[in-house]
């Protein structure tokens, strides 16, 4: 530790030796000064603050406080990161090829990765993991059991997991290998139609592959017309985008170009290869999650003219991140950059240039947005995210749906359903199975909390701080019985989007993510308005060239 400090106050020293010759007026002096002021500061906290400090902590939290006066995306990462990062840029990493969750202490299988080790071992989604080797995994956090089910490829170990229907403990000889994680989950021909459909979740290392390989099965399978879902993709690889937008656009076409104050970012790019096809009707489903790398190819697409985009505006991230290599193997993802689609947009939403008096950023006003034209003429703004060219109004969940999601107890009726049924009958429960729901949450003495609820709660708190509860009483306890009642109502008034919850959950044990994302094909209401777009030749073109 001692080491650390010595090196850390040699390079302050290093550099403000170098700095002292430097003009007063010169930035140089500046960061030098500033640097100086701040080595002063670290030495004298370690060496007179009353408790015993750590340098590492202290330098990351300077570090990571730093750039948070940034923007959200420019990051600190440190050695220890360095592999959960990689994951995240190249969607591979060393484990058992799962996906847990925590529900009540007790860890679950959430998704199995298909053809991987955890599958192949025999494991199934619902199990509920005990230990691996002898290492217990109660009361650990999602991020500290992920550590123990990764490790090296071709390492063994035994798992221990509880499954339902089953007594006793099961034991699984598992070898971790390699894990790639496919970035389209599921392509297929939409049910009674010619539409093709294909899911992409993220944009690591092969997107533009996977594409292309899932257009070309589609066309090959009779595809007349393709649905591109970018729908709570966040964006990643920028290339990956370029090479997704090259399935759809001829070669040598300009797809994003970026500025930043170092002139060796200001690049274009363009693709390099012929399309799949540049004409077969597209749709590119996007929402307010759609960021990034996401909006380049929903940019590009509408910029082009090359289809229709449907869903909701965009996230709105407009800014270009590089990693920068820097010393004991730590990493710097800096915002070098911002891009502009062909159109010249930048679709940017919030500008962290500026805050108010408060130090928060505020979004772009619509009244300093752009206008810009497409390839065809037709009128399109920055400044705010991608605005789609049909808006068609997303699902939000009632509080009650939430409370079932994030207390586990649509995750675990959908496992107890799929192990005493099995499959879904034509992907829909039977009759009378959510009255059988309803009864499950009864016995497990669920209850349902709403945001009123905790306020009267916080009411009565304050009331009797302050001897008023007394005088208050009988009111409260009136609203609290009739509160009582609006909160059973909402489980009934919510059934139908409770039961499709549940359905999908079912349809996820039955075929894995690819069955999730094939119930949702069948009851999506942005996927249907493709369809019917898409199968209207009339429709699909008048929106493409309205001005």
């Amino acid at each position: 530790m001692k080491s650390i400090k010595v090196r850390l106050l040699l390079v302050f020293t290093l550099l403000i030796g170098v700095m002292a010759f430097i003009s007063p007026s010169d930035r140089f002096f500046s960061i030098a000064r500033n640097l100086d002021i701040f080595a002063s500061v670290f030495k004298e906290v370690d060496k007179y603050y009353v408790d015993e400090t750590d340098p590492n902590q202290l330098i990351e939290v300077a570090i990571d406080s730093m750039l948070a006066s940034l923007d959200p995306y420019t990051n600190y990462i440190p050695q220890e990161d360095a592999e959960s990062f990689k994951t995240f840029t190249t969607g591979e990493y060393a484990g058992i090829g799962a996906q847990i969750t925590i529900i009540d202490s007790s860890v679950y299988i959430s998704m199995l990765y298909p053809g991987f080790a955890a599958q192949k071992a025999g494991l199934k989604i619902g199990d509920q993991l005990l230990s691996m080797d002898d290492t217990g995994f109660a009361h650990k956090t999602v991020s500290q059991v992920s550590t123990i089910l990764k490790g090296k490829s071709k390492t063994s170990a035994i798992l221990k997991v509880k499954r339902t229907g089953v007594n006793d403990t099961l034991s699984f000889n598992i070898q971790r290998e390699k894990i790639s994680i496919k970035n389209v989950p599921y392509y297929g021909m939409v049910d009674n139609s010619n539409v093709g459909y294909i899911r992409l979740d993220d944009f690591t290392t092969g997107a533009g592959k996977e594409v292309q390989s899932a257009v070309k099965e589609l066309i090959s399978s009779g595809a007349k017309s393709i649905i591109l879902d970018l729908r709570d993709n966040p964006g990643g690889l920028l290339n990956e985008a370029i090479n997704v937008a090259n399935v759809f656009i001829p070669k040598n076409k300009l797809v994003v170009f970026t500025k930043g104050k170092v002139k060796e970012w200001n690049r274009s790019y363009k693709t390099l290869n012929n399309p799949v096809d540049n004409d077969i009707p597209l749709a590119v489903l996007v929402n307010e999650e759609s960021a990034s790398a996401s909006e380049i190819v929903a940019g590009v697409i509408q910029d082009y003219d090359r289809g229709i985009l449907i869903g909701n505006r965009t996230f709105g991230k407009g800014l270009v991140q590089s990693t920068r290599p820097l010393s004991y193997n730590t990493q710097l993802k800096v915002t070098t950059a911002k891009y502009y689609i062909p159109s010249g947009r930048c679709i940017q939403a919030l500008d962290y240039s500026h805050r108010d008096e408060n130090g928060n950023v505020n979004q772009i006003p619509d009244s300093l947005y752009h206008k810009f034209k497409t390839k065809g003429g037709r009128q399109v703004f920055d400044g705010g995210g991608l605005f789609p060219d049909i808006e068609v109004a997303g699902e939000s969940l009632a509080p009650i749906s939430v409370d079932l999601l994030t207390k586990g107890l649509i995750f675990i009726y959908a496992n107890k359903y799929f192990v005493e049924n099995g499959a879904l009958d034509n992907w829909h429960l039977k009759k009378g199975e959510y009255q059988n729901f309803l009864m499950w949450l009864d016995e497990r003495g669920f209850t349902y909390k709403s945001t009123m609820q905790s306020e009267i709660e916080s009411l009565i708190t304050s009331a009797k701080d302050e001897n008023y509860y007394d005088r208050m009483k009988k009111e409260i306890n009136e609203l609290q019985k009739e509160l009582s009642k609006h909160n059973y109502d909402e489980i009934h008034r919510y059934q139908p989007q409770i039961i499709r919850l549940l359905e999908q959950g079912i349809a996820m044990h039955m075929q894995l993510e690819a069955g999730a994302i094939i119930y949702l094909t069948k009851n999506d209401r942005t996927i249907k308005t493709a369809i019917g777009k898409l199968n209207n030749n009339g429709d699909y073109k008048q929106i493409l060239t309205r001005k």
